[in-house]
């Protein structure tokens, strides 16, 4: 944490305006986003993205999308049997319900109504902002490639408009965030297992398949349904990795940004996948503990500077297994160079235990247990 000139205090690429109140003591007026504008004494929000200072950032060329191009493969749905409907129109959808709110748009529950199949379609709606349109066709990307992972949510086809874009997906029972917060309780240790292992091959097939980076992992990207499927969602901040790293210009969430990420030291440097593996033990120990690790924190420039100077959150035995206490302890190692990737993790005998086939069966019985 530093001043500087401007009389702003700095962690990362993140930007506090600071103002005296009483003698002797320092307030802070909270994040100022990347246009300037104040989020004074900003409360934590669980699942609302910081807005990075893109100033003490490099500069890399953000890549332009044709909109030619991804408007040839509209209106068209193939569902999972292989069925396709071509020259679909909006029209022939009907909405059922409102799902909830993504990085960059509404989601609502739709059936299409020539076939009778219900889905999810986010709705998204363009704008001005280069940026704000690149979110959303990295979200259509991903979610159009990786349709050969079970544990990414499937994409059955897309809309686009000179105004709008509409993603259809696979319509999933809840996600994990919402289920907490309905249930007020933990999720069981095993369960959780089964979750790591999903969360983990996703990421790990991003990466190896996509050389993509999600940076937004936290219980409400994660769905799961009644078959026990868990399954990983919203890439509207997802990165392209060059050389196995990225630099971010989208900060994602206070509550699951790793370290590395708003240390001062290594103020707009690159960082990799381990990033997200401690978003992942954030995510984890949440669930475990029925609360998030960071609660206590009544702003995101407190929680910010506990992330950087305390401890991190442990889970502890007898209440957890040693095998799982060990696993968070390893995602949530607090030096990067020392925190694990994706393919060491896959090897961890935590998640070998819980890498087996009647893991999904235990899930659905929990599921529509608590459902």
């Amino acid at each position: 944490m530093y001043a500087n000139p401007c009389g702003e205090v700095l962690i990362g690429s993140f930007r506090y305006s600071r103002t005296r109140s009483r003698p002797g003591n320092l307030s802070f007026d909270g994040l100022t986003g990347a246009n300037g504008s104040p989020m004074a004494q900003r409360p934590v929000q669980r699942n609302q993205s910081l807005d990075p200072d893109t100033r003490h950032l490099p500069t890399r060329r953000t890549k332009s999308y044709d909109d030619k191009s991804i408007r040839q493969n509209s209106r068209k749905l193939t569902f999972e049997d292989g069925v396709s409907f071509t020259s679909v129109s909006p029209d022939g959808l009907q909405k059922m319900g409102d799902l909830g709110t993504g990085t960059c748009g509404h989601v609502v529950k739709m059936q299409h109504i020539e076939s009778g199949r219900v889905m999810a379609v986010k709705q998204m709606r363009k704008s001005g902002n280069l940026q704000e349109n690149n979110r959303i066709y990295m979200d259509l990307e991903v979610v159009l490639s990786c349709t050969a992972c079970p544990y990414i949510v499937r994409c059955y086809g897309y809309f686009l408009t000179d105004s709008d874009v509409w993603i259809c997906m696979e319509l999933m029972d809840s996600c994990l965030e919402k289920l907490q917060r309905r249930r007020k309780a933990p999720v069981p240790e095993e369960i959780l297992g089964y979750i790591s292992v999903s969360v983990l091959k996703a990421l790990d097939y991003l990466k190896s398949k996509h050389n993509v980076i999600h940076r937004d992992i936290k219980p409400s990207n994660i769905l799961l349904d009644r078959e026990g499927n868990i399954k990983l969602c919203d890439f509207g901040i997802a990165g392209r990795l060059i050389d196995s790293k990225v630099t971010s210009r989208d900060a994602g969430v206070a509550g699951y940004i790793a370290p590395e990420r708003v240390d001062p030291k290594l103020a707009g440097r690159e960082y990799d996948v381990r990033a997200d593996v401690w978003s992942l033990g954030i995510a984890l120990v949440e669930l475990a503990m029925g609360q998030h690790p960071f609660a206590s924190c009544k702003t995101d420039f407190e929680l910010l500077v506990q992330v950087m100077e305390k401890d991190p959150p442990r889970l502890e035995e007898p209440a957890f297994s040693r095998s799982f206490c060990s696993f968070v302890s390893l995602c949530l190692t607090k030096n990067v160079h020392k925190r694990p990737k994706y393919k060491q993790l896959l090897q961890d005998p935590f998640i070998k235990t819980h890498d087996v086939s009647i893991a999904k069966e235990r899930v659905a019985e929990w599921f529509n247990s608590v459902s």
